[in-house]
Formats: C-alpha cells, structure tokens, sequence
C-alpha cells in the first residue's frame, strides 16, 4: 500500500499501537495531532497538525489516504457529522472505535455519542468498521498511585468487568484497515473473561508483588471525587449508576478480537505483567 493510513488519537492508547501496527506492515502512517511537538510518535510517521473536532483540519490530513482510524474524543457529539463527512470525502475506509453498549436495534440517538459517530460514518461511507470496545484495561492505571500505597479504594468491587488490553483494540483496527473482509461489520471488542474490581486489584497485587487491598468507598464521597476530576456532576451520576449496573449483570465477553485478528484476546494478567514499570514506579 503506497497511501498512507490516518490515525487520529495518534498518541493515545488505542493509537500509538495502531501506529505501530501499521509500520510493521510496512504501511506509511499520517497522524493528526494537536501538539506535534510532544507527540512523541517514531520518526518515520507524518505528524499533521489538526484537531479532530475541525472539518478543514481533517479533509486536509486525509487528503491522499487509503483509510483511517477514527477515535472521537469526550462525551460531546457536536460537529460530529461535519468532521466524519470531511474525512470520509478522502478516507473511504473508517474503522472507528466506538463502545460496547451501541446497539442496533434502538435509534443513535439512544447510543451517546458513540452511536451518533457510527450514525455519520455509515451515512458518510460504506467502508466502516466498528469496533465496539467494553472498557480498556490501561483505565485501571488510574488504581496506580493507590497500589503503591496497599490500598485501592473505590465503589463497587464487585463490579464485574471484561476490560481488554490496548493491543488487542489496535490489533483490530489494523487488520480491518488493511484487509478485506471487515467493512460493514461490527465487533464486540473485548477481554476473554468477566473479573470484578476487587478481582483486578488482587491481580495487581500479585503482579506487581506489592500487597494492595480493595477498600469499598462511600457512594457520595465517590460521586464527588469523580465529579470533581471530570468536573461534572452529570458524568459522575452516569459513571456510578454504570458500575452498580455492572454489579448486578456484568459485562459480556465476545469474540471479536478473534474474528478480526484470529487471535484469542490477551488477558487482565497479561495486561498487568505489560504494565509492571507503570505500577511500580508510582509515588
């Protein structure tokens, strides 16, 4: 392939391994960032300065590309349809990472924002991919600074989660950019097992050798702290009634890393043992 690929989201999780995916297939990579200068990205990538939010930005990074991954940044959806229009006039080919709870069988409306995305790259192209992601295991780095001190506390251990490691989100994205067969599909992008937050913290802790405990924290002291970091209360009240939910059903396990990579998905513990430097060296 002599076009490149546009990623955007380019130095987040999802899209610094996209980028490494694409170079190892020998593919050019075209990144839209907002601070080229800390990108930080390997020096074989064209680094693009734009922001996703900006229709002229993006037509004129997709300008020339064969395709392009898509990551739509907070919970706002304006713009929305304007952005994906001007990318899908040059990158016929989106593979977009969206999030679990989409469904088809209600309106994109009911879907947040996720599905008000998927709803303008279908109108905007037929070459769409969705990877629809339960949660990312990298979020539990947030536990980070608690675990060097022996404790996490937070609500709702039980909680039941199916997180899924960062590489296997980005191992999707590239086959569904670069082979045929993933256009029109969505996939349930998930770990391969369902472990409540306590769960994760033991395994942590078993990892990382420092003996870290789950601490149950109260509901409103945790609404405030998460509404304070987000500073917005209605996120907080969402988040919350989430994780209650996931401790009543959890989340599902799919098989969507294997259908598009042919590969199993890795582990919380594979995860875990990926991220070592990341728990140990906190204060």
């Amino acid at each position: 392939m002599n076009r490149p690929i546009l990623v955007t989201g380019a130095t987040g999780a999802t899209g610094r391994h996209v980028v490494a995916g694409l170079i190892a297939e020998g593919v050019p990579v075209r990144a839209l960032v907002r601070a080229p200068g800390t990108a930080r990205l390997p020096e074989e990538v064209e680094v693009v300065r734009g922001d996703i939010t900006d229709p002229e930005a993006v037509a004129s990074a997709a300008e020339g590309t064969a395709g392009a991954y898509l990551l739509w940044p907070g919970f706002d959806g304006d713009g929305v349809e304007e952005t994906v229009a001007a990318l899908a006039r040059h990158a016929r080919r989106i593979v977009h990472l969206s999030a679990s709870h989409v469904r088809d069988d209600r309106p994109a409306e009911e879907n947040g924002v996720w599905g008000r995305v998927e709803a303008a790259v279908r109108a905007a192209t037929d070459e769409w991919t969705f990877l629809r992601v339960t949660g990312l295991a990298t979020n539990t780095l947030l536990w980070a600074d608690q675990v060097s001190g022996g404790v996490v506390r937070a609500p709702y251990g039980d909680a039941s989660r199916s997180l899924v490691h960062e590489k296997d989100v980005a191992a999707a994205a590239v086959r569904a950019l670069l082979d045929d067969g993933h256009t029109g599909r969505s996939y349930d992008i998930t770990g391969p097992e369902t472990l409540t937050q306590s769960d994760q913290v033991r395994i942590i802790g078993e990892e990382t050798g420092v003996p870290v405990r789950w601490e149950e924290q109260p509901l409103e002291e945790a609404r405030e702290e998460v509404a304070r970091a987000m500073d917005d209360p209605g996120y907080a009240d969402a988040a919350l009634a989430h994780w209650a939910g996931l401790a009543v059903v959890p989340e599902p396990v799919g098989d969507g890393v294997r259908e598009a990579t042919g590969l199993p998905p890795r582990t919380y513990r594979e995860w875990v043992r990926d991220h070592l430097a990341d728990f140990t060296s906190a204060p």
